[in-house]
């Protein structure tokens, strides 16, 4: 056997530049509106496993040796473009796409060439591209992109018209959600009836349920990546519309022409405008409305840089009066430098902020009180690719996050029977370096492995308790600003790969370690807006999971439709959970409430996906079971058991005409849960 077939390209220089070899790269736009295109599909014509997929700013990188070549682009709803190139030289290619013209015969749901689904080693991965995110059903006038991610198989609601999920067994909490690379601690509005996330400012959606990428951490079940629109950088468009719950207006256009571009969408609800109109006086000093802002800009500085701010404004208001008021929300903000160093090389480096707060206004009987709440993150990454070749690509980076947790601060009146208090904020840092490879070893086998390490630290200043079985008190220390109570090193390593069986179906298998060191407490079967966020500690452990996946994916009726059938195992630890009769409402010694176990989630999952015709989507069924064993719960048993779930959704969207216009049908959604 040739060994040497199976080293990895980290430690096979000669392979990164061989004699004779050039590279073609560039980035893929729409010719119209200058947007980047993720996901294009881009290849020379006359070289085989020459197919590489552009990334999530549009940039691709192929080398060949010296010679004429065709340049293949293809992407969802374009027709496929051939380039001419002449490679005897590293080239800086652009490509402008022109989007199809006329009614199309149908709308492809995935932005990858045809087959993609079956050679791409990762599992458990779903895309909702633009086409898809703007033929979605709606719901009372809106889309709603995280309630289609639920008919995904594997992932089910929290609850009846929530915004929250459960994947594969694990937490609302355990999903990491990305808004331009910023996390939304809370992405729902009106609790939960609606998410945070506008359509009309979605470009595109990634959900990784299986084996997550290595530069995806923080949180043990999924990630959904979510990109914002860029904005049309050759002409101004506005646009808008009236829904039974909320009206939105969006606007967009150059900066400079071909050079920058921006694009604002906003959304807001009216309810409270038709409660002033009530009769009742009572009625009309209540408040319900809840508003968001999307903000993005973008400017080339030269044919290596570009530079991006971007930014989400959202806030919820209830109130009922004077007597109670809720207000909460979400702030993020983007800057990010796009920076080629060279043919083969591609950097992301970004500067990222995002807080999450609530305030709590209660007036009764003299009592007058303001309750407050927030997490605040100052993360700062860097994320590069290297094109080897097109068998072989290498994804590194690393990241500083920053966490200020402030658990609440209580102010009351003079006149109140409550005392004032401010609980200890916590402070944390969280480090992590990661490396991927994604290498193709043979024409039928495609594996992507790599590891995650990470370093969470708890810091100081504060006073910091420790805690026996029972939850009392039995050590404390004082650490000032600056300094280091504890920390945990977690290596998270990651693989997968797809044997390719033939040209139409292929099998998948793949393991990954996640480790998650924020921790959502709440008594409440799904996320509330005042649910309290609590770091790692002295006394809470990183959660963990361990998870391996096996399925089989199947193309046929010539790529028109996908089946797919995963099984998984997950492996769960240090769990948390609470005492009965748990007091996680300003306590100061909240994690005296805490108890800690393991637990395990299992299931099945099928997916059959309609991608041509009058009408596309898709339909799935799941069937898991999910256990915890808990140390204290069942009166001393230590054990909880889930429920088996089934689940069966169907997720059917009208196709639109291409250049827009009225859709050909209705969309409709069904989920049958026995």
């Amino acid at each position: 056997m040739d060994w040497g077939l199976f080293r990895p390209a980290f430690f096979l220089p000669a392979m990164v530049q061989g004699q004779g070899r050039f590279t073609i790269s560039g980035t893929v736009r729409d010719r119209k509106t200058g947007e980047v295109l993720i996901g294009a599909s881009v290849s020379l014509q006359e070289v085989a496993r020459s197919t590489v997929l552009s990334n999530a700013y549009g940039w691709f990188a192929i080398s060949a040796a010296a010679g004429n070549y065709h340049l293949l682009i293809s992407f969802t709803g374009y027709p496929t473009d051939t380039v001419p190139v002449d490679l005897h030289r590293n080239i800086l290619q652009p490509v402008e796409m022109d989007a199809a013209t006329g009614e199309l015969t149908g709308v492809i749901v995935s932005a990858q060439k045809r087959s993609e689904n079956i050679s791409r080693p990762l599992m458990g991965v779903q895309k909702l591209t633009t086409d898809e995110i703007r033929n979605i059903p709606v719901l009372f006038g809106e889309k709603d992109v995280l309630k289609t991610i639920q008919l995904l198989p594997g992932i089910q609601s929290a609850g009846d018209g929530n915004s929250s999920s459960y994947v594969r067994g694990g937490g609302a909490d355990q999903n990491l959600i990305l808004l331009d690379e910023a996390t939304v601690y809370n992405p729902s509005h009106l609790l939960g009836f609606f998410s945070t996330f506008n359509s009309d400012a979605i470009k595109d959606v990634t959900v990784y349920k299986g084996a997550m990428p290595a530069e995806y951490g923080g949180r043990l079940s999924s990630a959904v990546d979510i990109r914002m629109n860029d904005g049309n950088d050759k002409d101004y468009h506005f646009g808008g519309g009236i829904g039974l719950i909320s009206s939105r207006l969006n606007a967009e256009g150059p900066i400079v022409k071909d050079q920058g571009s921006f694009s604002v969408s906003g959304r807001r609800t009216y309810a409270d405008v038709f409660l002033k109109l009530s009769g009742d006086s009572s009625t009309r000093q209540n408040s319900l409305y809840f508003y968001d802002l999307n903000i993005k800009g973008n400017y080339r500085l030269g044919s290596h840089d570009r530079v991006y701010l971007s930014g989400y404004f959202g806030r919820d208001n209830l109130s009922f009066g004077e007597t109670f008021g809720i207000d909460y929300g979400n702030v993020t903000g983007t800057a990010r430098w796009n920076h080629v160093f060279n043919s083969r090389l591609f950097s992301n480096a970004s500067f990222i902020y995002s807080d999450y707060s609530y305030k709590i206004r209660i007036n009764s009987n003299n009592n007058d009180i303001h309750i407050t709440s927030d997490i605040r993150d100052f993360n700062l990454k860097d994320d590069l690719q290297f094109y080897v070749n097109a068998d072989n690509k290498i994804d590194f980076g690393g990241s500083v996050i920053h966490h200020t947790i402030s658990p609440g601060v209580i102010s009351a009146s003079r006149q109140s029977s409550y005392n004032s208090l401010s609980l200890q904020k916590k402070y944390s840092l969280e480090n992590a370096v990661y490396v991927s490879h994604e290498w193709s070893p043979a024409e039928s086998l495609h594996i992507n492995y790599g590891i995650r390490a990470g370093a969470f630290s708890v810091i100081g200043p504060g006073t910091f308790y420790t805690y026996d079985d029972a939850g009392n008190v039995t050590d404390s220390a004082k650490y000032r600003e600056g300094r280091f109570v504890k920390t945990y090193v977690n290596a998270e390593p990651r693989v997968s790969a797809s044997w390719r069986l033939d040209a139409s179906s292929s099998v998948k298998a793949g393991y990954n370690r996640n480790t998650q060191v924020l921790h959502l407490l709440s008594n409440s079967t799904s996320a509330n807006p005042t649910d309290l966020w609590i770091p790692s500690s002295n006394n809470v452990k990183p959660e963990v999971a361990d998870q391996v996946s096996l399925g089989y994916f199947r193309n046929f009726s010539d790529d028109r439709y996908e089946l797919s059938a995963e099984g998984y195992y997950k492996a769960m630890s240090n769990q948390i959970d609470y005492k009965n009769g748990a007091q996680l409402v300003a306590n100061e010694n909240v994690e005296s409430q805490l108890v800690y176990g393991s637990g395990r989630a299992y299931g099945l999952e099928f997916l059959l996906k309609k991608k041509e015709g009058r009408f596309t989507g898709w339909v799935s069924y799941t069937l898991s079971r999910t256990e915890l064993k808990i140390d204290g719960v069942n009166r001393g048993s230590g054990i909880r058991r889930g429920r088996t779930g089934r689940m069966i959704s169907v997720l059917l969207g009208s196709t639109r005409p291409a250049g827009g216009g009225p859709c050909r049908g209705p969309g409709f959604i069904i989920r049958v849960m026995p």
